[in-house]
């Protein structure tokens, strides 16, 4: 039989105990390979490893066609090789030891929630905007999408800061006049266009920024930021209500309720639970 020396061969000896070691040895050797790769990847010292790849591959070149001054030469040089490393790579030695130091080589490394930094950023620009009176208008979108809004607007897909949000919405500029989307922790665009509110409960003193917030609050549930040019005051729209004369706090707090903590049920639900409760909402239309 072709596989008959399957059989007759000894098995035991590839579970003996300096395989399982030597095992180990690579696993650790390959772990600490991968890890440097991740430490210098886009630093300076990719380009002189791939300086460092030319001399082996001349020394190999002028080995093979005995070139024997060239060989010298590389030879001179491969012996002050390791002096130099640690000169030109300090910078990078000392941050891969940094990183050894506090643990994040093997993942220790706390992530911080996205949820947190929008909330953050939304504040501090909603603070310093209210101050100056400068109008603006963001909405953030949650289950509903806003996807035939978005398409109304100029398209930015920047990460979310306070200086890009205050830079907006600066009176007289291209963008300051419309709504600022949020999606997936992103500005999606700005200048897009909100539905406006038809309600008649609506108090005549407030304006179309109020007006289109309240107007995306009956159609999505998503939570619109106001800030009056005229006063200053900060409002806030969901759900069809408009909460009115908040403060940087209050909105933090608000938010940190409907983003950050919304954010760490479903890290903590399995896939199983949020197609469940995915499920859930469709049925219920919530």
């Amino acid at each position: 039989m072709p596989f008959d020396f399957l059989s007759e061969f000894d098995w035991s000896r590839l579970l003996t105990l300096r395989t399982g070691i030597n095992i180990v040895d690579i696993t650790i050797v390959a772990f600490f390979i991968y890890q440097l790769i991740k430490i210098v990847r886009g630093t300076r010292a990719i380009e002189l490893l791939k300086g460092i790849g030319v001399i082996l591959l001349l020394k190999l070149f002028s080995m093979l066609l005995q070139l024997h001054t060239t060989e010298f030469i590389v030879n001179f040089v491969i012996q002050w090789s390791a002096l130099a490393l640690i000169i030109i790579f300090q910078p990078e030695l000392r941050r891969g030891l940094e990183h050894l130091g506090r643990g994040y080589l093997f993942g220790r490394r706390k992530k911080s929630n996205p949820s947190e930094i929008v909330v953050g950023n939304l504040a501090t620009a909603i603070q310093y905007m209210s101050k100056r009176r400068i109008g603006a208008l963001i909405s953030i979108e949650m289950e509903s999408g806003l996807d035939e809004y978005i398409k109304t607007g100029i398209k930015i897909g920047a990460d979310i800061s306070s200086e890009l949000l205050i830079n907006i919405f600066i009176p007289n500029t291209p963008l300051h006049d419309g709504a600022v989307i949020i999606k997936d922790f992103k500005i999606m665009t700005a200048a897009s266009y909100l539905p406006l509110s038809e309600s008649p409960a609506i108090p005549k003193k407030l304006g179309t920024r109020h007006r289109a917030a309240i107007g995306l609050s009956e159609a999505t549930d998503a939570i619109t930021l106001i800030v009056s040019e005229e006063t200053g005051e900060i409002s806030l729209a969901r759900s069809g209500n408009l909460i009115t004369e908040m403060d940087s706090n209050d909105v933090i707090e608000y938010l940190n309720k409907e983003l950050v903590m919304s954010t760490k049920e479903k890290e903590t639900q399995g896939p199983i639970q949020q197609i469940i409760e995915a499920v859930r909402k469709g049925v219920s239309g919530k």
